[in-house]
């Protein structure tokens, strides 16, 4: 029996796992083994449910081949703003009949007038296999997001593994000694984005208007090469960001994603995202140029006090050829001063890092060898 919201008309109840429904298709390569609910609960607000999931999850493959990353689509409500949310796994390593954790935890919205129906569908957006082929509908671009994932993985374990044939144990132990306090040392900064239009928190205060031009880091391995960009700076606000980049490869483009840092007038740099290129046809074909921009305001704030921004630096983060490879940064690349200081570490070195904690040195060499 499904439950729909009005079964939970009260101010605050238990969502039962009857209020639950997944939805995989027939050849689907993932199977729901087992989940609870937790303490998920629904909230009447005015003339709307705010659902509060915590959804431990068991999942199985059912596939011939080894997973690496999962995407799953969460839908209270198609719509509603707030009714839809997904949770992404990437760094993976699930062979065929073995089953592995996930959690779905966040809020979304539901029109409590709404009758009928699941209160919460989950639907496969996608798998990525070992081989990087995938399954699903790929709503979400799940397919690039995974797959440059993987890519990262794989630069990443190869790295370490280089490290431990280079220079063995203790040589492998002293990279994970860096990695742990790069990532304690990595400043986190606070982006807000409004779509249209300033931020309201600071366009009373904020001072005058300017222009600034991004500085670039060159990759010389980059299909992208980054010609001139440029954002409008307003105290600890930016403005339509813009960056114009050229084909150096040759292959057509369909995705470009920059990398942007930003520094205060202290001189400290914060990682602030990334720029992608926002046309959903874009095909770059070689030696041409496109714009990636965004009519958007950025907010930026550390600790709950804003970052006036003084400069930004770009790099090219992510490209997507037209016949779905993936390219990302090197390791070498990714050795530049600026960013070992700012950019997060990828999923797959944040879990060898997590294994390093926990299982000591051999349980990490033991984990490398398994690829």
């Amino acid at each position: 029996m499904l439950l729909s919201a009005t079964t939970l008309l009260a101010q605050d109840a238990a969502i039962p796992q009857a209020a639950v429904s997944f939805n995989l298709p027939p050849n689907s390569p993932l199977s729901v083994s087992g989940f609870t609910m937790a303490d998920s609960r629904a909230t009447a607000r005015g003339a709307a449910l705010a659902l509060d999931l915590h959804m431990p999850l068991t999942l199985r493959n059912d596939s011939g081949k080894r997973i690496h990353g999962v995407t799953l689509r969460v839908v209270s409500q198609e719509v509603t703003l707030g009714g839809k949310g997904s949770v992404t796994y990437p760094s993976l390593n699930v062979g065929p009949g073995e089953t592995f954790p996930v959690r779905i935890d966040m809020q979304l919205m539901r029109p409590s007038q709404i009758t009928g129906g699941p209160l919460v569908q989950v639907d496969l957006d996608g798998v990525l296999f070992q081989d990087l082929s995938f399954f699903g509908p790929d709503r979400l671009n799940s397919k690039r997001t995974l797959t440059a994932c993987e890519m990262e993985a794989q630069r990443d374990r190869e790295h370490f593994k280089r490290v431990l044939a280079a220079t063995g144990p203790n040589g492998l132990q002293n990279e994970m000694f860096e990695s742990m306090a790069r990532q304690g040392a990595v400043s986190q900064l606070v982006v807000s984005v409004k779509r249209t239009g300033r931020a309201v928190t600071s366009a009373a205060t904020a001072p005058s208007e300017r222009t600034a031009e991004f500085a670039f880091l060159q990759f010389p391995d980059s299909p992208i090469e980054p010609m001139k960009g440029s954002a409008q700076i307003s105290g600890n606000e930016a403005h339509a960001p813009r960056i114009e980049v050229r084909n150096k490869s040759g292959k057509p483009v369909k995705y470009v994603e920059m990398g942007w840092i930003v520094s205060d007038p202290s001189g400290k740099q914060y990682m602030a995202g990334s720029l992608p290129s926002a046309d959903a046809d874009l095909v770059l074909p070689p030696g041409k140029t496109a714009r990636l921009l965004q009519e958007t305001t950025l907010n930026f704030s550390s600790k709950g006090q804003p970052v006036n921004v003084q400069k930004m630096v770009g790099f090219v983060n992510q490209v997507e050829f037209e016949d779905g490879k993936i390219w990302v940064p090197n390791r070498q690349n990714l050795d530049n001063a600026v960013l070992l200081k700012v950019l997060p570490p990828s999923a797959e070195e944040q879990r060898l890092t997590d294994i390093y904690r926990k299982r000591g040195l051999q349980g990490l060499i033991s984990e490398l060898n398994k690829y």
